[in-house]
Parts: structure tokens; sequence; C-alpha cells
């Protein structure tokens, strides 16, 4: 990018920050703190591509003028781990919302995928689920008891191991995504085309309703964490692949740090899914309208916090950043 281009680009965002510096506005000092971030990420790009410029001596200063500023004004939250939870994620999430949809959709694709092959290819579902789980089901069905899977464990060590479990799954199709996120697009696929099948397999054997009221007691938010976790890969291999104003190091480096933040959030939410499959799914005589309730109430918190939430905050933050001139 050519340096006028550049500027012109950042321009507004520079002078907004110079005038709250300057006490000529009023911004809150989070989001002073943000614009700072920006601006120091300004500076590097300027510090590789136009070295000793204009641009770079402007913003250097700028820089040095904001350090002393922010970090004498900012108050941070007492309660850090809270503070992620609460603000630093969700406002950092809303920028990748476009990240999380292709992860569903890819998803839904192959799920689609899984349920078209396991109806039209009869040794389908047994490559996918492995003989043993099939047998294995095949025998609960005849023994009136399909889903007896799920109480084959004691509660306490079911219930951490597939916490363990979901959270390494979710860490390496996180960790896929440096080659370029096609190593996070094959386990969203896995995942996709294992799901589609399970539920064809019970929807041969008329168990549709049965299998669905039970494993999206858990599944509700263990499949939607790890189409987190698919978004966490692709948000590290955008960051290899388009560094746009940013240096590609950088720009790499933004990718990986946004990504664990993304997965650091999918974790109490692991640890809920676990629970729940460890200690409720296994009733598989509850009535319908309480399972059909944790069903919605897991869908609404998913939706809520990594979707509507964001998209709030972001309003909020983006109305506060507006400057406010002083009479």
């Amino acid at each position: 990018m050519r340096e006028a281009s550049f500027v012109k680009q950042n321009k507004d965002k520079w002078t907004t920050f110079e005038s709250a510096l300057s006490n000529r506005t009023n911004i809150a000092p989070d989001v002073l703190s943000d614009l700072y971030i920006e601006i120091t990420d300004h500076l590097s790009y300027a510090k590789t591509f136009y070295p000793k410029s204009n641009t770079e001596m402007y913003l250097n200063g700028l820089a040095a003028k904001a350090h002393q500023k922010i970090y004498r004004t900012k108050k941070e939250s007492k309660n850090r781990i809270i503070g992620f939870w609460k603000t630093e994620f969700p406002t950092m999430f809303y920028h990748h919302q476009r990240e999380l949809l292709i992860a569903f959709l890819i998803f839904a694709f192959f799920t689609a995928v899984g349920v078209f092959s396991a109806a039209n290819e009869g040794n389908f579902v047994r490559s996918i689920l492995g003989d043993g789980y099939v047998n294995m089901t095949l025998e609960n069905i005849a023994n009136d008891d399909p889903m007896a899977v799920y109480k084959q464990m004691g509660e306490f060590n079911m219930a951490l191991g597939i916490t363990i479990n979901n959270i390494i799954v979710a860490l390496v199709t996180f960790a896929l995504g440096i080659l370029l996120g096609i190593g996070t697009i094959y386990k969203i696929l896995q995942t996709g085309l294992m799901l589609g099948s399970f539920q064809y397999f019970f929807y041969e054997k008329g168990l549709f309703w049965e299998s669905a009221r039970t494993i999206w007691i858990h599944g509700t938010i263990e499949i939607s964490v790890i189409i987190v976790a698919g978004c966490a890969g692709l948000v590290l291999a955008n960051g290899m692949l388009f560094p746009g104003t940013y240096s590609r190091l950088d720009s790499f480096q933004r990718g990986v740090r946004n990504g664990l933040k993304i997965m650091l959030s999918t974790v109490p939410f692991f640890i809920v899914a676990g629970f729940l499959e460890g200690f409720v799914t296994r009733h598989t005589e509850m009535p319908d309208w309480l399972a059909i309730f944790i069903i919605s109430a897991s869908l609404a918190l998913i939706v809520y916090y990594y979707i509507i939430y964001p998209r709030q905050l972001y309003k909020k933050t983006d109305h506060d950043r507006k400057p406010v001139h002083r009479i």
C-alpha cells in the first residue's frame, strides 16, 4: 500500500486519538486504550514499509505521548478473569463473526453430506462411527434402551473424561489453522459427517426423536463450541493469509492471540457440556418438556453470548467512541 493511501485510510482515527490526548474531546479510557493499540500497530506497519518517513515520525510521537496518559487513566478491572468474559472477549469477537459464520456453514454443509451419504451408501455409517459403536448401539436398541451408551460410566468420570476429550478436540481444531485453515476445515468436516451419519442412523431405526432429545441435551453446547473452535482456527489462518495494513508477522501474531482468546472463551462451555453429558443426558426417562427446555436454554445461551452480546457491546462501545465535545 502506498504511504498516501495508508495515511488517507487511517487519518480519521489518528485525529480522534490526538484530539483525545489533547483533552479536546472526551473518550472512555478503555476506548482510548483500543485506539492506542491500533496506533501502535500502525506505527509498526509504518516502520516496516515507510522507514524514516513523516508518517513514522508522527505516529511515533503520538504513541509516546499516549503511553503515559493511557496507563495513568485506565482503570483495570478488579477481577481480570470476569472482565475477560464480560467485556474483553466479546468486544474482540465481534470482529470475527464472519469466521464464525463460515465455520458454521462448513459444518452445516458436511452434516447434510453425512445424512445424504448415510442414506445412500450402506456402509457409510459404519465407516464413520465404527463397527464397535454401531454393533453396541444395535444391541442397545434390541434391549429397548437405545441411549444406554450414556449410562455405562459413573457420572463424574464420564463428565471429566468427556470434558477433557472435547477440549483436546477443540485445541486440535484450532491449532490446525496453522495449515492455512485447511486442517481446521478438515476437522469441521469430520464432525459434520459424524453428526449427520449418527442422526440418520437413528432416523432409519425409527428413533430420531429419541436420539435427538437425548444427545442435544449436551450436544447443543458441545457442538456449538467446537464450531467456535473452528472459528478460532480460521482466525489464525486469516491472520496468516490476509495481513491487510499490518506486516505479515504482526498479522500472524494477532491471529494467534485472538484465536487463543476465542479458545479460552470455550472452556466454561465445555465444562457445562461435560457436566450435562455425565450427569443429565443419562436420564433418558425425563419428560420431553424438560429435555426441550434444557436444549432451548443451551442454544439461547450460545447464540446470545457469541452473536447477540458482542454486537450489543460493540454498539455501546461504538457510541462511546464518538467524540463528545466539551463545553
